[in-house]
């Protein structure tokens, strides 16, 4: 299911792939999407980005935005007439980072199953080996503090709906992306957003580690842990860095896959024939 749609013309170009959270280039996309991209629209040049692989990807988001910001503007510079972002998981909030904190040439940031709204949950499968919901609950008093969130990925982007506030005060990335926490470079963020011609989102109900699944549609819990759309969220409604007025303009568009569980969705054909494959023309 898609909704949204604006037809802004076809644009052929190159694309920039990267991996989520412990995973890595080859594993994720060369068996996948690089295959079935070439496949489809043969020469076509793609990027996968071989950096921050496996255990690496735990460094802070900010400092991995900064490296993959140097490879990123050489290609694009090798590229003026622009290229498509295809991000996965982790890998999603990165080149969120990137479209908002540098000034690209991305035509179309396609965003499949990446918590953009933040993450509040525990991979499902770790329930049999610990307590996942007193983790969930109680992981907040390590995760906002200032020596983690300068050493841990997943801690800039924890989004606690029961302690807004420490979410406010100590989060050094996503609050500061979403406008939560005011910051000097929220109109450069702004600005940069809304280079994008197209902003796709992409997730579904049986994700076993997005929590909320909807986060990948910028949708994020209440403080009763209820799910609230992401046209009812602050950053939404304040426009805060470009969101609303790219829907607005309808340049959002949101698919939802039922069936597919995180480690599966780019190893989806029919997600890639339906929800990606039309954005990279």
């Amino acid at each position: 299911m898609s909704d949204c749609f604006e037809n802004t013309g076809s644009f052929v170009g190159p694309v920039v792939l990267v991996h989520g959270m412990f995973g890595s280039a080859p594993s994720e996309f060369g068996k996948t999407f690089e295959n079935w991209i070439k496949s489809e629209h043969n020469g076509t040049i793609i990027y996968a980005i071989r950096m921050f692989e496996k255990l690496c990807s735990l460094r802070p988001m900010w400092y991995q935005v900064g490296k993959i910001n140097e490879q990123v503007r050489e290609i694009m510079r090798g590229h003026p007439e622009g290229v498509h972002f295809v991000c996965y998981s982790q890998g999603g909030l990165l080149c969120r980072g990137i479209v908002s904190s540098m000034n690209h040439n991305v035509h179309n940031f396609i965003s499949l199953s990446s918590p953009q709204a933040g993450q509040y949950g525990i991979p499902r499968k770790w329930d049999r080996y610990m307590p996942a919901n007193c983790i969930k609950t109680n992981i907040y008093k390590f995760f906002y503090t200032h020596f983690v969130q300068n050493h841990l990925s997943v801690a800039n982007y924890w989004n606690d709906p029961h302690h807004q506030t420490l979410y406010r005060n100590y989060s050094v990335f996503l609050s500061h992306l979403d406008g939560s926490t005011p910051s000097p470079n929220m109109s450069e963020y702004k600005r940069n957003f809304l280079k994008l011609h197209r902003l796709v989102l992409i997730g579904g109900p049986d994700d076993d580690v997005v929590t909320p699944w909807q986060s990948s549609h910028f949708s994020f819990y209440d403080e009763n842990e209820n799910v609230v759309e992401m046209k009812k969220q602050k950053f939404f409604q304040d426009d805060s860095f470009g969101l609303q007025t790219l829907y607005n303009k309808k340049r959002v568009h949101i698919h939802t896959f039922p069936g597919v569980v995180h480690k599966k969705w780019y190893a989806n054909r029919t997600v890639f024939n339906s929800a990606i494959l039309p954005y990279l023309t």
